[in-house]
């Protein structure tokens, strides 16, 4: 996958939902120094983050991110993704919400980009994403929208989010029958125990198309990291509420990786994604650290060769 440009550093792409959020302060920027000195040099964020949180309107992550880039003067250095369309009138669009699709008119989406590179302190963007699919519009429209970004000379690559196998197809071919820049890049969930939006036929697709695949909750929003398993774990944390559902179905993954973990020494987090990164067309997992420890933690993955067998036992848990 080395061919995408925004693919750069170790296989690890920071998220940056936690950023001006639970990650803030001399914390956050000590995690963005760690991730830094370790090698990582793709950081994702959204136009979103982190508008679900009391007080917040979206934006504090981009602005945070921006600040570090700026005082560490390592913008060039770095590959810089951020997302759009998930942010109509300062309130966040679940997935499956009718949401805006107002948003991806283009002058909408080059007045969003605006925003977006003013609050990352920089004039341009490695991978801008359409941030979930509104199936109500043409998906030539779409295309032609964000391809205007790539026109204007403020984005060097484009990426689409929450897309389907069918929608994604029919984005790339509209894109090749009208000249459009293409998206060259997927985003969707994918993890050990959430596997349907990245299913045989988006992978088959990805593979033929040349498709980079950066699933985001490599970690399944923390319940891969083992701290989920009691009753009462379920109710504390900022983000308990998204590893409900997990409960009960992921306890068998959980048992499997405690086994791997005794026969490797090595944590949750790295086995989680050391099998995420070994799936096919995934050329980056999206983690997100609210400390440079959990960073450290994450990053081990990149050191830990699981077995054929270790894998195997994994994908079959699912």
């Amino acid at each position: 996958m080395t061919a995408h440009p925004s693919i750069a550093g170790i296989p690890l792409v920071l998220g940056g939902n936690v950023f001006g959020w639970t990650a803030n302060g001399d914390e956050g920027l000590a995690v963005l120094d760690a991730f830094y000195e370790a090698g990582g040099r793709m950081i994702d964020s959204a136009d979103v983050y982190s508008a679900w949180a009391p007080g917040h309107k979206g934006g504090e992550s981009e602005s945070f991110i921006g600040h570090w880039l700026e005082s560490r003067g390592v913008r060039s250095e770095m590959r810089l993704h951020t997302k759009t369309g998930m942010l109509t009138r300062k309130i966040p669009v679940q997935i499956g919400a009718d949401g805006d699709p107002d948003l991806y008119q283009p002058e909408q989406v080059l007045e969003s980009l605006d925003v977006s590179l003013e609050r990352l302190r920089t004039d341009y963007l490695d991978l801008y994403y359409a941030h979930r699919d509104y199936e109500q519009l043409e998906v030539g429209q779409i295309v032609g929208s964000f391809d205007g970004a790539v026109k204007a000379g403020k984005v060097r690559e484009l990426g689409a989010s929450n897309f389907s196998a069918k929608r994604l197809s029919a984005a790339l071919d509209a894109a090749a029958a009208s000249g459009a820049t293409p998206f060259t890049v997927l985003q969707n969930e994918y993890n050990l125990v959430a596997r349907n939006a990245f299913g045989p036929e988006l992978q088959a697709l990805c593979a033929e198309r040349g498709i980079a695949m950066l699933p985001f909750f490599g970690l399944a929003a923390g319940y891969l990291t083992g701290k989920y398993r009691r009753p009462e774990d379920f109710e504390q944390g900022n983000r308990a509420y998204r590893v409900k559902d997990y409960q009960e179905s992921g306890r068998p993954m959980l048992a499997e990786m405690d086994r791997i973990a005794e026969e490797t020494g090595a944590s949750l987090p790295a086995i989680a994604l050391a099998w995420l990164v070994r799936q096919p067309c995934i050329a980056a997992p999206i983690a997100s650290a609210r400390t440079a420890e959990q960073l450290h933690q994450i990053i081990e993955f990149t050191r830990l060769e699981l077995s054929t067998d270790q894998l195997g036992r994994l994908t079959a848990a699912g």
